[in-house]
């Protein structure tokens, strides 16, 4: 339920509760004080009608002798004092009453009465409590689209600072709420909001600039080592040293290009390609041993294909794609990034994983899987990060590799999502959009 409806159903059940305890309140008191007069008018009528008997014999003000109706606590008096006592019978429109009694004389002596009928009064109460009761439903019905609406405007500011935060957490640093109107709490937490993001757009700036400004300026000593390493005369020790310096030139360039991806700064040039023959060229340049899986579009959407081919790229037999999934699904992309995602993910699931790797292409979904111990829990619920590889079982690296995939994805506006197979395994998927 929204909080606009929240706040409006908390107002109207207060002011029912309200209406309710000031009706009861009223009710009560004004139930009360009818019997009260109504009890003292008949008190002192039995006291004008009591003289008027005594003096001219004759009964005055609706006094009556025993009458019929006469409560039994009133018919035989102990004494010769005034009483009152409540009648709640109804005959019409005759009752409730209160009635007054009181001896003519001494023991044995009739009782001179007085009856007071309550029922106009009480049909007056009755109205007074309907009149609340309507009165209540029509200022309920004018508050609560006041409550609406001012809850609605509360709802909005909150939404705004929702937006804010969602904006941020998506990578947007720019994102601000702004002035808003009022000085209350929502006003604060906007604030804080605003504040909160620009503490951590100037750390993040801070770091992006530290690691482009680390990985530029190694770029040229690490050049200089592999030019020295060509210099070396052959043996293992060469082997050994020119291997650790490419490593260490992998390692600068994948940190220029996150620095570039975290910087806004890449832009991805878009062409027309078959996606089967780009994926495949992507596994075939890993060098590692995976199967390639690619399903023909549906023929519904998309141009019909000679049905799924399927390969495996091996390193001495992956040079060029195969040449019917070339005439399977295409897609408008930045065919360099894609291979790049796709190379980092199947070398990311041969380094962490376990064979068989697979990869399966089907319409514009890419899916690489392997058998291995899946992705780390942690890895799944904060995503990947850099120089963290998760749990040891995993192997060795620099965490880097996802870390680029994700934000080549990003930038082509695809969805690259990490899940762990039921069976077993992690699994990588790719949506390149429409």
């Amino acid at each position: 339920m929204p909080l606009r409806w929240k706040i409006a159903a908390l107002a109207a059940a207060t002011a029912c509760l309200v209406a309710a305890a000031v009706g009861v309140l009223v009710h009560v008191w004004t139930a009360q004080d009818i019997r009260g007069r109504a009890s003292a008018e008949a008190f002192n009528t039995v006291y004008s009608a009591m003289g008027t008997y005594r003096r001219t014999g004759t009964l005055a003000d609706g006094a009556d002798l025993d009458p019929a109706g006469l409560p039994a606590a009133l018919r035989r008096p102990t004494d010769g004092a005034r009483h009152t006592a409540h009648d709640g019978r109804v005959d019409g429109n005759l009752g409730p009453s209160v009635w007054a009694a009181q001896r003519v004389g001494g023991p044995g002596s009739p009782v001179l009465a007085v009856r007071v009928n309550m029922g106009p009064k009480l049909h007056d109460l009755y109205r007074l409590d309907l009149t609340m009761a309507v009165a209540s439903l029509v200022a309920l019905a004018a508050a609560t689209p006041l409550t609406v609406y001012g809850a609605g405007l509360l709802g909005r500011r909150l939404g705004e600072v929702s937006e804010t935060a969602r904006r941020i957490s998506a990578g947007d640093l720019d994102a601000r709420t702004g002035p808003t109107k009022g000085r209350d709490e929502v006003a604060d937490i906007a604030a804080t909001v605003d504040l909160m993001a620009d503490s951590l757009s100037r750390r993040l700036r801070t770091e992006r600039r530290f690691t482009a400004d680390v990985a530029h300026e190694l770029r040229t000593p690490v050049g200089g080592l592999l030019a020295a390493a060509d210099l070396l005369p052959p043996g293992e020790t060469e082997d050994l040293l020119r291997a650790r310096v490419r490593d260490l030139r992998g390692l600068v360039e994948d940190l220029l290009e996150i620095s570039r991806l975290d910087a806004g700064a890449e832009r991805p040039v878009r062409a027309r390609v078959p996606l089967g023959a780009v994926v495949s060229e992507a596994v075939a340049r890993t060098g590692l041993d995976t199967q390639v899986t690619v399903a023909a579009p549906d023929p519904d959407t998309e141009r019909s294909g000679a049905g799924q081919t399927q390969q495996t790229a091996q390193p001495p037999q992956t040079a060029e794609a195969p040449r019917a999934a070339e005439a399977l699904q295409t897609v408008q992309t930045d065919p360099r990034r894609l291979e790049r995602i796709v190379g980092n993910l199947v070398l990311n699931a041969h380094r962490h994983g376990a064979a068989p790797v697979q990869v399966t292409v089907e319409g514009r979904t890419v899916v690489v899987r392997d058998h291995g111990p899946g992705f780390p829990p942690d890895l799944l619920l904060e995503g990947p990060r850099r120089f963290h590889t998760g749990a040891a079982e995993r192997g060795g690296g620099h965490g880097l590799g996802l870390t680029i995939a994700l934000g080549q994805a990003r930038l082509l506006g695809a969805e690259l999502r990490l899940d762990n197979a039921p069976e077993g395994g992690a699994v990588a998927t790719l949506r390149l959009p429409a």
